[in-house]
């Protein structure tokens, strides 16, 4: 199995901006770079992912030993279809998009999503059920998968799925369910990260 991990970031200025209310600059800065980096730890100890490559547009505070992919600065969606372009070329199995902010994710959990068969795309949902936090991607198989992360992304990617002719299975974890966008989300970072927010 030869599978790659792709995980989107933004600029440290956009970096949870709904969560402005009650964390400041620094302290959301803090808190993105504590989930990458648990992020990160999970996919380097996933035993099915051999690559990880980031995307975003800028390298400002990343780790120096994974590659940084350009981002076309037209917005998330693109900015995935031109990673996963340029990485599907390189001749992975399977390709992983990987939301940066899992405080909770494994590589238990990451593995799972890298085994799916080679007709099925695995999707992991968030704990609303409308966001996708994951989504693993045989290729050549889904080669052409449009992406539509965003409101109701979970429902739109396993539409996609069917419009390809793959399988959607649809992978319930507490890790990769688990992200942080709004105020109430917050206390799953506490207490997993030991954040003093």
């Amino acid at each position: 199995m030869n599978c790659w991990a792709l995980i989107p970031i933004k600029a440290t200025q956009d970096s949870k901006s709904r969560l402005s209310g009650i964390l400041d600059a620094d302290q959301r800065q803090e808190l993105v770079s504590t989930m990458l980096a648990n992020v990160l730890d999970a996919a380097r100890h996933a035993r099915t992912i051999s690559q990880i490559r980031l995307v975003g547009p800028t390298r400002a505070g990343l780790p120096d030993d994974i590659p940084l992919l350009g981002d076309p600065g037209l917005g998330l969606n693109p900015a995935v279809q031109s990673a996963f372009a340029e990485i599907a070329d390189k001749g992975p199995d399977r390709v992983l998009i990987l939301a940066a902010d899992l405080p909770e994710v494994t590589s238990y959990e990451l593995e799972t999503l890298c085994v799916a068969p080679s007709d099925t795309i695995a999707i992991a949902p968030d704990r609303h059920e409308t966001g996708t936090n994951a989504i693993c991607l045989p290729l050549p198989a889904a080669r052409d998968f449009s992406f539509a992360f965003g409101p109701d992304s979970f429902a739109k990617h396993k539409v996609e799925a069917s419009r390809l002719g793959l399988n959607a299975e649809i992978v319930l974890s507490k890790g990769l369910e688990r992200d942080i966008d709004e105020p109430s989300d917050l206390a799953d970072a506490r207490q997993v990260l030991g954040l003093t927010l």
